[in-house]
């Protein structure tokens, strides 16, 4: 890239205190452009891909537009709704009017397969009393342990460091949960919003999911999700909301260095060029911040290469005629997880578009496309009988291999927060200290974060409207104490999936 295709430069800094650069154009970094943005700062938006949107894309196969896995959010996702008003969206993803959740256990006989997880109008913990006394696919005296294991979650406190260290499922056998529970009912939503089974996860995190999309405001759990492609509201609508902000975003332009001056000026490398500015936001993954981290920039900068990953795989199905009368569903008794109905959101316009998400798929994520329509067609005849009859027009798989970070039991010691030891040098990603689990809501909470930080030290006011989710949350979580934002230290997060991706 020439100097003349450059992004505009951000002129000399220092004084004025009003530039930046976000290097990233995930969710995370939009938003902390959008809010540096908000605040009187002149900020430059460099995104290594064609398009914004981070893991949460669209693209074109033949006639169909295709998300490239499945993203939900909840009600108590009040950083991401906020993210969404913002680029004036919320229309385009509307929420339910209240959870309800079709699971199909296809080990059960015919007529008999089908139960619900859903909510009453009625204060916590009775909003799922119904639910849970009629869930049948648990006996009476698992459904009776499992009422008492939720008491003993909601008593948990997650400001507790003890949680990280422990993993979800050996605290479920201590609690009396039996197999079946955790397949049925732990896993049926802590794999869609951890991306790991509930042995394979932090009780930190199991705990902040459950007790904040269940156990604290009776509609946090309703499931929100976009009637429209990700791209429409990623890409277009987060472009479109930059650029009315002032914000100048540059695609396919990859960042190759990061360095200050000691004079507080900050050098971004780019091909052909580089640009300077007051203050750097990295909000890339964890290894590529590594990548571009300066010396002296974190204690332990290698913990960042410690963080895992979880891979997701979504398989897509389109039938020659509808097969799936639900907008999704969740099933038992089979590999199927989760499947969604996006015909409409894809364009097509004769049969039906089927998307099965997978989560912690780590045995399948590289299996071959022959090999997953061997095993996911006949699963899916067994779930919906509609299918049995149906012509398969077209099946392909999406892979993202490293989807999320893992939620291990001790990885909330290597996240690090937003701050970094140098001065105008500041993080953003979902794998950071945020609290949550690796989704959208984590990531747009990581950006407020790290913009708000950014502030604190341009001295810059805060735009009043970045407090307004917080003050939200600040009902909804159980035990949640108000904080100044943007200010907790290396390494550790404030507890607030709830996501399927």
């Amino acid at each position: 890239m020439s100097d003349e295709q450059l992004p505009e430069r951000s002129g000399t800094p220092g004084r004025a205190g009003r530039t930046a650069v976000v290097v990233g154009g995930g969710l995370a970094g939009i938003t902390a452009a959008l809010a540096l943005a908000d605040a009187g700062v002149r900020v430059t938006l460099l995104e290594g891909r064609p398009r914004l949107g981070g893991l949460a894309f669209s693209f074109r196969r033949g006639g169909l537009t295709v998300d490239n896995g499945q993203h939900v959010y909840l009600r108590c996702c009040t950083a991401y709704r906020w993210f969404l008003d913002r680029i004036e969206g919320a229309a385009l993803a509307p929420l339910q009017d209240r959870l309800d959740v079709p699971v199909v256990d296809v080990a059960r006989p015919e007529g008999r397969r089908l139960g619900r997880l859903r909510r009453d109008a009625l204060p916590v913990p009775l909003h799922l009393g119904r639910s849970l006394a009629t869930y049948p696919h648990l006996s009476l005296a698992e459904r009776a342990r499992v009422g008492r294991a939720a008491l003993a979650l909601k008593g948990l406190d997650l400001a507790d460091p003890a949680l990280d260290a422990q993993d979800f499922g050996s605290w479920l056998t201590a609690h009396g949960q039996s197999a079946r529970a955790v397949e049925a009912l732990w896993d049926l939503v802590g794999v869609a919003t951890l991306n790991a089974v509930a042995g394979d996860s932090s009780l930190a995190l199991a705990a902040m999911v459950f007790k904040t999309g269940l156990l604290s405001d009776p509609g946090a759990a309703d499931i929100g999700w976009a009637r429209v492609p990700l791209g429409e509201l990623h890409d277009r609508l987060a472009r479109k909301a930059l650029d009315s902000a002032g914000v100048r975003t540059e695609v396919r332009t990859r960042v190759t260095s990061v360095s200050a001056d000691g004079r507080g000026t900050w050098a971004v490398e780019v091909p052909g060029g580089t640009l300077t500015a007051d203050a750097v936001v990295l909000a890339v993954p964890q290894r590529e911040t590594y990548g571009l981290l300066p010396a002296g920039a974190l204690d332990a900068p290698g913990r960042l290469l410690e963080i895992g990953t979880a891979p997701i795989l979504n398989v897509h199905v389109v039938y020659d005629r509808k097969v799936l009368d639900a907008p999704f569903l969740a099933a038992l008794g089979t590999p199927v997880q989760w499947v969604f109905d996006r015909t409409d959101a894809s364009g097509l316009r004769e049969g039906q578009y089927l998307a099965l998400s997978q989560s912690a798929a780590r045995d399948e994520i590289d299996a071959p496309v022959a090999v997953l329509r061997e095993r996911y067609l006949p699963e899916l005849r067994r779930l919906l009988p509609a299918a049995r009859g149906a012509e398969v027009r077209d099946f392909f798989v999406t892979r993202e291999r490293t989807a999320t970070f893992a939620p291990a039991p001790g990885v909330g010691r290597l996240r690090p927060g937003a701050r970094t030891k140098v001065p105008g040098l500041y993080l953003a990603g979902a794998w950071t200290a945020t609290g949550w689990p690796a989704t959208m809501e984590s990531a747009v909470r990581s950006g407020v974060s790290a913009a708000d930080a950014a502030l604190g030290a341009l001295g810059r006011p805060r735009p009043h409207r970045l407090f307004e989710f917080e003050e939200a949350a600040n009902c909804i979580v159980p035990g949640n104490t108000p904080r100044t934002p943007g200010r907790t230290p290396e390494g550790t997060g404030v507890p607030l999936r709830g996501e399927t991706r």
